[in-house]
């Protein structure tokens, strides 16, 4: 293809992909399938490497996050981002229009309701369409700038979706995990045995903060809108205006909101509130009623840290009541025993609740919970069901203790429990339980991703000894593929399709074997960051304890878990017998070694007036990538100012301290060889396009 008709080819693919974005997380209503969308992507991914001058910071392709951050920035809000104050019953609701009343001289005001999403404050702001940052409530006043890590969430539009944008758009909403995106990321933390989130909000605080943006993409956060900062070249008079001005700019907002006349028809919004919650994809701790009409609002104004013309309603945390009919315990593939509560079914939160989660032995005993007992339930993050405490006040005195368990109930051996954690463990290695979990493990769409391996499979092959090992689906011989076939429920069809599905794995990056061998504290980030700096599998199973210390995020209780495992004696045979099968163990896409230190590593830069031929967003991302510290303000501490046209205050500063000034030219001059972080010597080239493909 030539260069005008790739030019053309990328223009349209990427307003298609921006516009099947916006049906999927701004309309919900898509109008194409993953695989074609995906069709697509790939397209536009290719050509982008084919003509590398024609990717832009804002393609689509751009929102997998490509470079690691070494910090945030703290920037001013334009407006101030304010909290809202509380009420928690009718009556304070309408003591609080009764004051606005009162401030205003007016007997009634109409009013604006809307969800409490329980997600992370943000701040977004367009300049001529543009998004240029994305920042955190902060202190109400600074935020942290969290634009790489924004840039990665789909249903946000790099560009407002119209052709005459304002000069300056700010908007503000709420960053959340979508309730099944949370119990899927629980799911892939338990399968690595890592601690699950808490709940929603706390996973996507977290999420928001990482300094690698590929992992923040993957983990897939969204956004919703409802509030406005600065706004300059388009007026808004009204909330139900903004809304609708949102919309029309492609801005995800919230599902449901309501209009109401006066207060008594806000009351009856929050009962509907309350009502729907269930239904929404986000978690809500409440309702907010805010004063309709901007010009109202202006007039009520503020308090030290809250406006006088909103409010939130709060609910109170959803409990049941119900009866433990007895603890089960279940074994997972690590050897940990985990008590779960077997209750009456109660209804809850929209659902009907028959389990509920005891954590360990410890908590079960710290908060005496026996079978027979009366217990109240929530559901924490109104995800997960948990036991809160025991109605001792209840007790017949039929109620059992539960006793920690002695034996593993999969397998009958002694447990084990360890003075440096709470969990109880069964330590033999052949306990069917076990075996069953670590092979659904190792087959799971996170790991190895092996079709037709799900829970009954599993059971089957484990139950009647076909296989014991991960190992074993690989040297299945060809008279236990035909037994295979005569078992109750399988046929020609399935054992074929299993067969190819094995086969078909051994294909896989070895990261994903590397997850799904199931060590402990490795999950799928770490294991894709482990094969990528060791090269491969073999130099790090040679790894010391100190040299993985070397990789990102490996601390000594990890390493010493990967070297525990790979010295095991089993856990050896297993691997050269999955070597021996055909499962690769090199790495093909390893990084190069790290280049020499670059003049900006560990530098503190600021950043002023109008740069020539690049922005001031993209040279920041540029210096974080190279390991400088991007600051607001000039001082003693600071090493460089990067200062272009209309610098002011700043740049007097500078020159009053003595600190070294660059403009874009000398700036862009000192940047490493291909603006490689770490790199060292003076660029050869300063393409531009080059240098943004970097931000």
């Amino acid at each position: 293809m030539n260069r005008p008709d790739a030019e053309r080819r990328i223009a349209e693919l990427r307003r298609q992909l921006e516009s099947h974005n916006h049906r999927y997380y701004v309309l919900a209503a898509p109008e194409i399938t993953d695989q074609e969308y995906d069709r697509l992507y790939h397209e536009l991914a290719e050509l982008e490497q084919h003509f590398p001058d024609l990717a832009t910071p804002d393609s689509p392709t751009r929102r997998v996050g490509n470079d690691l951050l070494t910090g945030f920035v703290t920037r001013r809000h334009a407006v101030p981002m304010m909290s809202l104050d509380n009420t928690y019953n009718e009556t304070e609701l309408r003591e609080f229009d009764r004051r606005a009343c009162d401030l205003l001289g007016v007997p009634a005001l109409a009013y604006s309701v809307e969800p409490k999403i329980d997600g992370v404050s943000i701040s977004l702001r367009y300049e001529h369409g543009r998004l240029v940052h994305a920042l955190t409530r902060g202190n109400g006043t600074e935020g942290d700038d969290v634009t790489a890590n924004v840039r990665t969430i789909a249903g946000v539009p790099l560009n407002l979706r119209t052709p005459h944008p304002p000069a300056v758009w700010e908007v503000r909403g709420e960053v959340y995990l979508a309730r099944r995106r949370f119990l899927e990321l629980n799911a892939e933390r338990a399968a690595a045995d890592e601690a699950p989130f808490a709940n929603a909000r706390n996973a996507a605080a977290g999420t928001l903060k990482l300094f690698n943006p590929r992992e923040v993409a993957r983990r897939r956060l969204q956004a919703v809108f409802y509030g406005c900062g600065e706004i300059s070249g388009a007026t808004v008079s009204s909330q139900a205006e903004l809304f609708a001005q949102l919309r029309e700019l492609g801005l995800p907002t919230p599902t449901l909101t309501w209009q109401a006349a006066e207060i008594g028809g806000a009351w009856a919004a929050i009962q509907e509130v309350a009502e729907k919650r269930h239904a929404l994809p986000y978690d809500t701790d409440g309702a907010v009623v805010k004063v309709n009409d901007f010009a109202r609002r202006a007039a009520l104004g503020a308090t030290a840290k809250a406006p006088r013309w909103a409010i939130a309603y709060k609910f109170a945390a959803e409990k049941a009541v119900t009866r433990l009919r007895q603890v089960t315990v279940q074994v997972g593939r690590t050897g940990a025993l985990t008590p779960v509560a077997e209750l009456e079914p109660v209804s809850l939160a929209g659902s009907t609740i028959s389990r509920a989660t005891l954590h360990n032995f410890e908590e079960l005993a710290r908060k005496d919970i026996r079978t027979g007992d009366w217990v109240e339930i929530e559901k924490a993050g109104e995800v997960i069901p948990a036991v809160v405490r025991v109605l001792t006040e209840r007790r017949t005195g039929d109620e059992r203790p539960v006793p920690r368990p002695e034996q593993c109930p999969a397998c009958g051996k002694p447990v084990r429990a360890t003075d440096d954690e709470v969990a109880v463990r069964c330590v033999n290695p052949a306990c069917p339980a076990q075996l069953k979990e670590r092979l659904r493990h190792f087959a799971s769409r996170g790991a190895m991703d092996i079709e037709n391996l799900g829970e009954a499979m599993v059971n089957l092959l484990v139950d009647q000894r076909f296989v014991s090992t991960p190992a074993d689906l690989y040297e299945l011989a060809p008279a236990a593929w035909e037994r295979l076939k005569t078992c109750e429920g399988l046929g020609d069809k399935s054992v074929a399709n299993l067969m190819a599905a094995v086969d078909r794995s051994k294909a896989n990056p070895p990261w994903r074997l590397l997850f799904g061998l199931g060590i402990r504290h490795v999950g799928t980030r770490l294991a894709q960051t482990l094969t990528a700096h060791f090269g491969g599998l073999d130099p790090l199973f040679a790894a010391s304890v100190e040299e993985l210390q070397k990789a990102e995020d490996v601390g000594p209780v990890v390493a010493e878990s990967i070297v525990a495992y790979f010295m095991d004696a089993q856990n050896r045979t297993q691997l050269e017998r999955l070597r021996h099968a055909g499962l690769g163990f090199a790495d093909t896409a390893a990084p190069a070694a790290p280049p020499p230190p670059n003049p900006f590593q560990g530098k503190t830069c600021v950043l002023t007036g109008v740069l020539e031929g690049i922005t001031r967003d993209e040279a920041a991302a540029l210096l974080r990538r190279l390991g400088a510290r991007v600051t607001d303000s000039v001082s003693k501490k600071t090493d460089f100012v990067i200062a272009g046209d209309q610098a002011g205050s700043k740049l007097d500063k500078a020159r009053t301290l003595g600190v070294e000034i660059l403009d874009a030219a000398a700036f862009l001059a000192r940047l490493p060889a291909g603006g490689e972080a770490g790199g060292g010597g003076e660029t050869e080239t300063k393409d531009l396009n080059d240098l943004r493909d970097l931000v």
